[in-house]
């Protein structure tokens, strides 16, 4: 069964850990989150961009393949299927489809459009109990055609989207999605206490978790991260694994070109990965 994100957050916030959103891109992506999490006894949020829905052929398919395999695996601990930076349509088609949470991401259009569309959401989402994470200040990087500097948010601005009802706000703060350059200038905590200072109790969501120094991390979580983003991180290293498959020729021997064989060594670097950062977030044995 799939839960909203709102109790496995508010619960991050009051224990000062953090809950991971990891990206899923396929079957073996899912499944080896939904392992790791079941191991780690750690709740677990599932994100989807809109590209990687298109992908994996629509909404309804992913929601049948995580309902399933939650079943299958024997999976008991609290699993969140989000929406990640959603458009306006995008977030209701995924309601309609049954994902558990939506993050609608109007970080882009003028404060008071962005106010107008979140508040349509909200009574939706709430009379459905159905998460909803909403952004102010856009994280840099790109993100789905979608490119940003990683501006710092505006702490008067955030408490206006917090304050229409939203579960958890996602706020820019120099975080940027995929790799970091090398003249990053670090997260801005004094943005963050800010931003903490004006939106109280509201969990706080990190995206671009790739690359940014564990002490940094640990910093955000103690002013208020409840919600951390993982994606390039994964990718990076199913592909690594995946590279060093083919090029030690083992796709050549025997079976090896079966995909099931082929793809097991980048699942088990997705395990491995989002175990490191499931201890680093402190969600081990949250469930």
């Amino acid at each position: 069964m799939l839960v909203s994100a709102k109790e496995m957050l508010n619960k991050a916030r009051d224990g000062k850990y953090a809950v991971g959103q990891f990206n899923i891109n396929n079957l073996e992506w899912t499944k080896a989150i939904l392992l790791t999490a079941e191991e780690c006894k750690s709740p677990v949020i599932l994100g989807v961009s809109e590209g990687a829905g298109k992908y994996m052929c629509g909404y309804s398919t992913i929601v049948g393949m995580v309902k399933g395999m939650i079943e299958n695996l024997h999976i008991t601990v609290p699993v969140a299927l989000h929406l990640d930076h959603g458009t306006f349509e995008g977030a209701k088609a995924c309601i309609n489809a049954g994902f558990s949470s939506i993050m609608f991401d109007g970080s882009h259009y003028p404060i008071e459009e962005n106010i107008a569309k979140t508040t349509a959401l909200v009574n939706t989402c709430d009379i459905l109990g159905i998460s909803l994470e909403a952004e102010v200040g856009s994280i840099g990087g790109e993100e789905d055609g979608v490119v940003g500097m990683g501006e710092c948010a505006d702490p008067k601005e955030c408490k206006m989207v917090a304050d229409l009802g939203v579960t958890m706000l996602a706020a820019g703060i120099g975080n940027i999605h995929g790799k970091y350059p090398a003249n990053w200038p670090g997260l801005s905590f004094d943005t963050l206490a800010a931003i903490k200072a004006e939106v109280g109790d509201m969990p706080l969501v990190l995206h671009g978790g790739t690359g940014i120094p564990d002490d940094m991390i640990k910093k955000a979580i103690s002013l208020g991260v409840a919600k951390i983003n993982v994606n390039t991180e994964c990718q990076l290293v199913f592909q690594e694994a995946t590279r060093k498959y083919i090029e030690e020729g083992k796709d050549l021997q025997g079976k090896g070109f079966d995909p099931r064989k082929l793809l097991a060594p980048g699942t088990e670097a997705i395990k491995a990965k989002v175990k490191e950062k499931m201890e680093l977030f402190g969600s081990v044995g949250k469930a």
